[in-house]
C-alpha cells in the first residue's frame, strides 16, 4: 500500500453537530513514523482515537486507515488491521496474560491452542515479559500491564498500533523503558505507531511529528516536528515541548 497510513480531511468530531470537540481536521500519519495527539485535558484526544479506530463515527469529514474506513471495516465484522492498546491496559482479570494476549487469536483465526499459546509467549517475550504467561493480571505492576496490553495488540502483527496514554501513570524510570520498547517497535519492526500523550519525556524523545489540539478553538492548532514547535508563537503549544514534567491528561 503507498500513500499515508491515516489519511483526515475536514473530520468533525464530538456529541453531535452542535456539540463539536474538533472540526475541519485535516492531517496525515506516514508508514513508520511515531505520530502524537497532544492537547491539555478535554480537548478531545482520546475521543479522536476513538473515531480513529471506529469506536465512534465521526459528525463530519473524510477518513482512511489502512485503505478503509474503520467504522466500515467494525460492522463488517472483518479482522482488523491495526492493534490498540487502551490507556489502563484493559486486561480480563479472569484470564491469564498470556490467554489475554492469545485472545485476538482466538477470535480471528483458526489456530490451535498450542499455537495460540505460543504466539502469546513471544509477544510478551518482545515486550519483555516472557515469565508472565500463566499469570493473573493482578499480579503485574502498572508498566507490566500496560507492557502486556502492548503485547496483546501486536498479536496479529498489525502494521499500525494505536497507542492510549502509555507512559500515564508511571514512573519515570518506567515511562522511560515504556518510551524505548515503543521506539523500537516503530524503528526495529517498522510499525507505524499513533499515540495519545500528554507526557513531555515521551513527546522529546520517541515522537516523530505530532498535532496539538485545543478545545477552547476546536481544531488543531499546531502540528509539525516537536523540535520546531517548540519555537512556536503560541505559548500554550511551546509548553508540551520544554523539559518540565507531564502536563495535565485527559
Amino acid at each position: 500500500m503507498s500513500g499515508p497510513v491515516i489519511a483526515t480531511r475536514d473530520l468533525a468530531i464530538g456529541w453531535s453537530p452542535s456539540e463539536l470537540l474538533l472540526e475541519h481536521a485535516s492531517f496525515q500519519v506516514e508508514r513508520g513514523e511515531v505520530f502524537g495527539i497532544l492537547g491539555r485535558s478535554a480537548a478531545g484526544k482520546s475521543t479522536l482515537l476513538r473515531v480513529l479506530i471506529g469506536l465512534e463515527s465521526p459528525i463530519a469529514g473524510d477518513l482512511d486507515v489502512l485503505g478503509e474506513r474503520p467504522q466500515a471495516t467494525i460492522a463488517s465484522h472483518k479482522r482488523p488491521s491495526f492493534g490498540v492498546m487502551y490507556q489502563h491496559g484493559a486486561l480480563f482479570g479472569a484470564l491469564t496474560v498470556g490467554q489475554n494476549v492469545g485472545l485476538p487469536l482466538e477470535v480471528w483465526t483458526d489456530l490451535p491452542a498450542d499455537a495460540v499459546r505460543a504466539i502469546a509467549r513471544a509477544k510478551l517475550a518482545l515486550v519483555g515479559l516472557g515469565d508472565t504467561v500463566d499469570q493473573s493480571p493482578a499480579t503485574l505492576s502498572g508498566g507490566m500491564r500496560k507492557r502486556a496490553a502492548i503485547a496483546r495488540a501486536l498479536a496479529l502483527e498489525p502494521p499500525l498500533l494505536f497507542l492510549d496514554e502509555p507512559c500515564s501513570g508511571l514512573d519515570p524510570v518506567t515511562s522511560a523503558e515504556i518510551d524505548h520498547l515503543i521506539a523500537t517497535l516503530a524503528h526495529a519492526y517498522g510499525l507505524t505507531i499513533v499515540l495519545v500523550t500528554h507526557e513531555r519525556s515521551t513527546i522529546q524523545t520517541i515522537v516523530d511529528r505530532c498535532i496539538v489540539l485545543d478545545r477552547g478553538e476546536r481544531r488543531i492548532v499546531a502540528g509539525g516536528v516537536p523540535a520546531e514547535l517548540a519555537q512556536h508563537p503560541i505559548p500554550e503549544v511551546r509548553a508540551f515541548f520544554v523539559p518540565a514534567g507531564p502536563l495535565e491528561g485527559e
